[in-house]
């Protein structure tokens, strides 16, 4: 005899710029009128995603990514190089909770489970917290700290927290641990794709050295990423997953700044998102 009962997660990587895939595939989803999960899991860009997917708010999220997020207050590598943020969450926040705020409302009604990753920085572990209205912006924000590119860190019940996409860069045992056997993630970067040691990591010993468990969790993540591929690739018997993945000729980064490109990966986005329903209810 199959299952009698299934519990269904929806999984949403962060990757910054590279979110507008993720937000074409959930406007699709809203756009059909389709959420069958009873959990729902993102980190950083992620967690916005599914907070707009939550909400029910099409094309909220693509507004924020082709306006909001090409002005130069946002991106500035020149405030970078002087000492100022790469990424200004502080002014992205502030506008777009002003001008493209969540709706909470919404949002909350839902029946969904919303969960959103941060990491400690004083151990690296990966710590989900279910929001509230009042909290859910400040949550929000702490998730979609990159380190070294957004230069505060935030704390949450006085512990200094970053990016949840730091220790678990896409929370795939999470929904597992919360009992869900029947589970989609939607990534931002294409199958093919392995993490490597880069920048962050070799960088973060350094200017990191008093967050003991950032630099740990900066260090662990590329064996992170690709070992949670692995399980996401070869799942046990008792567990479905669907990985939707942007296609090979996904180009944003990142960093991308050019409108075209984005256009053209949200709409790789709503494509995908329809091929994903078709495969989730084929799903047994």
């Amino acid at each position: 005899m199959g299952k009698q009962y299934t519990k269904t997660a929806l999984v949403v990587e962060g990757g910054a710029m590279r979110g507008i895939f993720a937000a074409g595939v959930l406007d699709y989803f809203i756009e059909m009128d389709f959420n069958p999960f009873h959990t729902v899991l993102g980190v950083s860009a992620g967690a916005v995603n599914a907070a707009a997917y939550l909400s029910m708010q099409k094309e909220r999220n693509f507004k924020m990514f082709t306006d909001y997020s090409l002005r130069p207050e946002y991106i500035s590598w020149k405030k970078f190089v002087r000492g100022g943020h790469l990424m200004d969450l502080d002014w992205s926040w502030e506008i777009t909770s002003r001008e493209l705020p969540i709706n909470l409302e919404v949002l909350f009604a839902n029946k969904s489970d919303f969960e959103i990753g941060v990491t400690m920085n004083a151990d690296g572990r990966s710590v989900f917290i279910k929001p509230n209205a009042e909290t859910i912006s400040h949550v929000m924000k702490a998730s979609c700290t990159v380190p070294l590119f957004y230069r505060n860190f935030l704390k949450i019940d006085n512990q200094i927290v970053s990016d949840g996409g730091v220790s678990a860069p896409i929370p795939i045992h999470r929904a597992v641990e919360k009992g869900a056997n029947k589970i989609m993630v939607i990534r931002s970067r294409p199958s093919s794709f392995r993490m490597k040691k880069g920048m962050e990591s070799k960088l973060g010993a350094f200017l990191f050295r008093k967050h003991p468990g950032l630099v740990k969790a900066l260090s662990n993540r590329p064996n992170n990423y690709n070992s949670s591929i692995d399980f996401i690739q070869n799942p046990p018997e008792n567990l479905q997953i669907l990985d939707v993945c942007p296609p090979e000729n996904f180009k944003t980064k990142r960093f991308t700044q050019d409108y075209a490109t984005l256009v053209n990966d949200y709409e790789l986005g709503r494509e995908m998102g329809r091929i994903a329903i078709e495969k989730w209810q084929s799903l047994q």
